[in-house]
C-alpha cells in the first residue's frame, strides 16, 4: 500500500510504523485493534506537536518512536523480544538529511529509550555507532532513563520465545526455523520539516528467539535507517535482507542515479528486490522533499500512520 500526497510543496509532514509483525485479523479484537490505533494516534500527536511547535525532524521523530517504544503492544523500548536466552536487548537508529549525520546503538539492555540514545551518539560524540556495555555507559553519563527487566517484560513476547523454541528453532537464524512474521517488528518515523530537514528514526527488539548477539537492519544506516535530501527512509521486517540489500539506502539510490521518484523508488525495493529474494519480508515508510509519503509492505499488514499536509492523521494495520 501506498499514501500519495502532494508533492507540490515543502510543509510539515510525518511517517510512522510500529513494524510488519501484526497480530492475525482473527486475533485482533475491536479492543485490541483500539488500543494499536491510540498509540498509533498518540505517536502521531507526539510528532506532529513537535513540528507545529517549530521543532526539527529530528525532534519528530524522536517523540513519534519514544511513544511507540513505551508502549508494550510494539518489539521495542517496553515490549521487546526475547533472545534466545531470555534476554531483552535493544537496537536503534536515526539519522538527518543536514550533513548526513547519523547514530545507533545496538545490543544495549535496561535504556528506556534506544532513540534517544542514538539521537545522542550522533549529537555528543565524534561517533556513529555504539553497541552494548559501551552505549550502555554513554547513556549512564548522560543521565538517560534506565529501568529494570520487568519494566519491559510482556506476556505476549514471552509467549512468543517459548512458541519459537518450541518449532525446533534451536538455532534461531537458520533460514526457515521462524515464520517472516517472527523475523519482523519494529518502530520508527521519518519527517520533514519547515526547513526542509528531512529525519528518519528505527528502534527495535529483534527477532523472537535470536541468536545472542544478533543484530538486524534496524541500527544499520542504509539498511533500516537512511536519510539524505531526497528521502527518509525507515524499514521493517527480516532484517537480514534488509541488510544484504542495503534497502534503506536503495531507496535514496535509485531517487539519486535513475531519477526514479519517491513511490516508484520504494516499489522497487519492496518488491523487485526484496520480495522477490525473500517473500512478505518486510515493508518501510518513506518521504521526500517535498512532503510526499509512502508506505510499502509485502506482508499481510503493517502498523503504520501519517500526517498529510492539512495536519489530519490517518491510521491503519492492513
Amino acid at each position: 500500500m501506498s499514501n500519495d500526497m502532494d508533492s507540490t510543496q515543502i510543509d510539515c509532514g510525518l511517517a510512522i510504523h510500529g513494524g510488519v509483525g501484526t497480530l492475525a485479523r482473527g486475533a485482533l479484537t475491536p479492543e485490541v485493534e483500539a488500543a494499536y490505533r491510540e498509540s498509533l494516534e498518540e505517536a502521531l500527536e507526539a510528532g506532529g506537536s513537535a513540528l507545529r511547535g517549530g521543532g526539527t525532524s529530528l525532534d519528530a521523530v524522536v517523540a513519534a518512536v519514544r511513544v511507540l517504544e513505551d508502549s508494550p503492544l510494539y518489539n521495542a523500548g517496553r515490549g521487546s523480544n526475547y533472545d534466545e536466552r531470555g534476554v531483552i536487548t535493544m537496537d536503534a537508529s536515526i539519522m538527518s538529511s543536514h550533513l548526513r549525520d547519523a547514530g545507533a546503538v545496538a545490543g544495549v539492555a535496561g535504556v528506556r529509550s534506544p532513540i534517544e540514545l542514538a539521537r545522542r551518539v550522533m549529537e555528543d560524540t565524534e561517533h556513529a555507532f555504539l553497541i552494548g556495555e559501551g552505549a550502555e555507559a554513554l547513556a549512564r553519563s548522560l543521565a538517560l532513563d534506565f529501568e529494570d527487566a520487568e519494566f519491559f517484560h510482556t506476556d505476549r513476547r514471552w509467549a512468543e520465545l517459548q512458541a519459537a523454541k518450541a518449532r525446533g528453532a534451536g538455532r534461531p537464524n537458520v533460514l526457515g526455523a521462524l515464520e517472516p512474521e517472527d523475523r519482523s517488528g519494529t518502530v520508527g518515523a521519518v519527517a520533514i520539516d519547515s526547513a526542509g530537514a528531512l529525519a528518519a528514526a528505527t528502534s527495535t527488539g529483534g527477532m523472537a528467539n535470536k541468536t545472542w548477539g544478533r543484530v538486524g537492519d534496524s541500527p544499520v544506516i542504509g539498511a533500516g535507517t537512511y536519510a539524505s535530501h531526497l528521502c527518509a527512509v525507515s524499514c521493517t521486517g527480516w532484517g537480514e535482507y534488509f541488510i544484504r540489500h542495503a534497502a534503506a539506502y536503495d531507496v535514496h539510490a535509485r531517487m539519486e542515479y535513475a531519477g526514479c521518484d519517491l513511490g516508484d523508488a520504494v516499489k522497487a525495493v519492496i518488491w523487485d528486490s526484496l520480495h522477490a529474494a525473500a517473500p512478505r519480508s518486510g515493508g518501510l515508510v518513506a518521504i521526500d522533499g517535498a512532503g510526499r509519503v509512502e508506505l510499502c509492505f509485502s506482508t499481510p499488514g503493517m502498523y503504520r500512520g501519517w500526517l498529510d499536509l492539512s495536519g489530519r492523521s490517518h491510521v491503519a494495520i492492513f
